[in-house]
């Protein structure tokens, strides 16, 4: 069965809530919707306080080249436009909106009905994905549309679409592959499309075999797809372990994708790319996984965007006693919030909640020098080094050691026996490195 090479290490994996079809979950009070839901530059506002909005009205515009629109979730009343926590506990500009029933823009569908057949041309794809704000819904939230723009000299000849969903207790992919399954491959139809590409690759991981039987089935009806199934091995849905895993090519260091032909899109990106064009739909909910072993009732929810982390709690049961951490994303790459007030973004795939002794962090404990991190790393690096470098402020060393290859999966971490944090260090050195880097490209 087809996998990366190199590394990787097996977490159990704590599907708990791969059985629970998707649940819409009711309407808030009040959102927050911050205008920096994307990687790139914010958003400009294009409302203020005390205006009426409709559900799918732009209210922020992306007009930097990597940026992404931003639009309501909701019909209601401008009440603040403010800055507010977000996943990662920084401040950032939001709008805050009173929710009064729940009227949608015109000219956007709906419907149940499956719309199949596209007729728009590539260019005009390309412009219906950014139009929307579609930005990839796996966790890094890369503006869509940019994707599809393959730069000038370079060329793909195969889309990948990442159905792997391999950081532990998150499922929401899952059930889109298992509820959604037409639409997300005519989402993959119309992303070849805008690529102008034959061929699509979609890799599931093989503890998902519903999803792979359902999927090759479905794919009778298209051309140019095929379903994989992969085998179970953290971080398999890594975009270059991925492609590595599916067509047996590496990534050079510091490249993308697209230098070696290939352009990866999320199961969910591909959904919301099916009804950005089809549907003229802008990307303003999505599933979200609310699991733990300690949650009542774990459950995925279709959640509008803004919608407060309390609320997606409350509907699983609420928060259990002697709960100690709330994670936004999975336990591996996922980040503690700091407030169950901070509200549901594009990038949010789960919530999970852990009991303080499962939250409890291993006693740190000198290095054994045994390389079991070296081992464990998908990118090939020597995570104890590379840590040890940030540690000291040697920036220049880490540079040399390669930490912007580092894809912070959160391998070494986990397979550490003297509990280092050596994720921790290394996204410091990351950012540190990352600064040097820029500074020099602008001499």
């Amino acid at each position: 069965m087809k996998t990366f090479k190199k590394g990787g290490v097996h977490p159990a994996e704590n599907k708990i809530a791969e059985k629970a079809a998707i649940e819409v979950l009711s309407l808030p009070k009040r959102v927050f919707i911050p205008i920096g839901q994307h990687l790139g530059a914010p958003a400009v506002l294009q409302v203020k306080k005390g205006d009426k909005v409709k559900a799918g009205q732009l209210i922020a515009k992306g007009e930097a080249f990597i940026s992404a629109n931003i639009h309501s979730s909701v019909s209601g009343t401008v009440a603040k436009i403010e800055e507010i926590n977000d996943t990662s506990g920084y401040r950032r500009m939001a709008v805050i909106i009173d929710v009064e029933g729940d009227e949608w823009e015109e000219g956007i569908d709906r419907s149940a009905s499956i719309k199949k057949e596209c007729t728009l041309s590539t260019e005009d794809i390309i412009a219906k994905v950014k139009e929307k704000g579609v930005v990839g819904l796996g966790g890094a939230t890369f503006p869509s549309h940019v994707k599809l723009m393959v730069p000038q000299g370079k060329k793909a000849d195969v889309l990948i679409i990442n159905g792997i969903e391999c950081e532990p207790y998150l499922t929401s992919d899952h059930r889109l592959m298992l509820e959604r399954g037409e639409e997300i491959l005519v989402g993959v139809s119309i992303l070849m499309k805008g690529l102008r590409v034959t061929k699509a690759m979609i890799g599931i991981e093989a503890n998902k075999p519903d999803a792979i039987e359902h999927l090759q089935k479905l794919t009778a009806g298209f051309s140019g797809i095929e379903v994989f199934g992969l085998k179970v091995k953290y971080p398999q849905g890594a975009e270059k372990q991925l492609i590595k895993a599916l067509i047996n090519r590496e990534v050079p260091s510091g490249k993308l994708p697209i230098e070696v032909g290939a352009v990866v899109h999320n199961a969910g990106t591909a959904l919301a790319v099916y009804e950005a064009v089809q549907k003229n739909k802008p990307l303003v909910e999505r599933v979200v996984t609310v699991t733990g072993r300690s949650v009542i009732k774990p459950s995925n929810f279709l959640v509008r965007i803004g919608t407060p982390v309390s609320e997606l709690i409350e509907a699983a049961g609420g928060l259990p006693e002697g709960t100690g951490k709330v994670i936004s994303g999975g336990p591996m790459m996922g980040k503690a919030l700091i407030s169950l007030d901070v509200p549901v973004v594009k990038g949010t795939s789960g919530i999970l909640l852990m009991t303080k002794a499962e939250s409890k962090r291993a006693v740190v404990q000198n290095c054994i020098r045994c390389a079991t991190c070296s081992d464990a790393c998908p990118m090939g690096l020597e995570p104890y080094l590379i840590g040890a470098t940030a540690a000291m402020e040697n920036w220049e060393q880490a540079e040399k050691e390669r930490v912007m290859d580092c894809i912070e999966c959160g391998s070494c971490h986990y397979i550490c026996p003297s509990g280092r944090p050596l994720l921790d260090y290394i996204r410091v050195g990351k950012i540190k490195v990352g600064q040097t880097m820029r500074s020099r490209s602008q001499k």
